[in-house]
């Protein structure tokens, strides 16, 4: 297992020094689902949602999230995003929308807290939506699918 980097050899929290890293293309690819009753789908679907329609609104949300994680996650770098992308997915017979977030950056540290980060808001902005017709909506298998770029390289989830 890897050390932890967010770690000095005290065991003191820091920011991670990726001062001497290299400038490569990073990329980061992360997913999340969402399930609700059948009603509270279909309301997504017909876009008949009191709020409007659901998925244009939680992907600006998703975007404006991933713009953010420096703020909300406290040992994140701010970087510079080159590029944020955000689908929704609907799969009517489960009754749930799965959001991928890919988010792109030339610089010295992944994106991987961003597109993860964004996929949460995406979703919370979902619930939010909707929550008025359906509380019991449930957020799960957020994940990271794939990183790119860097000094190690590529990952994929298994």
């Amino acid at each position: 297992m890897a050390e932890l980097t967010h770690f000095n050899q005290s065991g003191e929290a820091h920011m991670v020094d990726v001062g001497g890293k290299g400038i490569t293309r990073r990329i980061g690819i992360a997913e999340g689902w969402i399930g609700m009753h059948p009603e509270t789908l279909k309301k997504v679907q017909e876009g008949t949602s009191k709020k409007g329609d659901v998925l244009a609104v939680a992907r600006i949300a998703a975007i404006m999230g991933s713009k953010k994680t420096p703020d909300l996650i406290p040992l994140c770098h701010p970087i510079s995003l080159t590029h944020v992308n955000v689908d929704f997915e609907i799969f009517e017979e489960e009754s749930k929308i799965r959001c991928v977030v890919t988010c792109e950056t030339w610089g010295k540290t992944g994106v991987e807290m961003e597109a993860l980060t964004a996929v949460q808001v995406g979703l919370l902005t979902i619930y939010d939506m909707l929550k008025a017709v359906d509380r019991g909506m449930v957020m799960f298998d957020i994940r990271l699918l794939e990183k790119h770029g860097g000094k190690s390289g590529d990952w994929f989830a298994a």
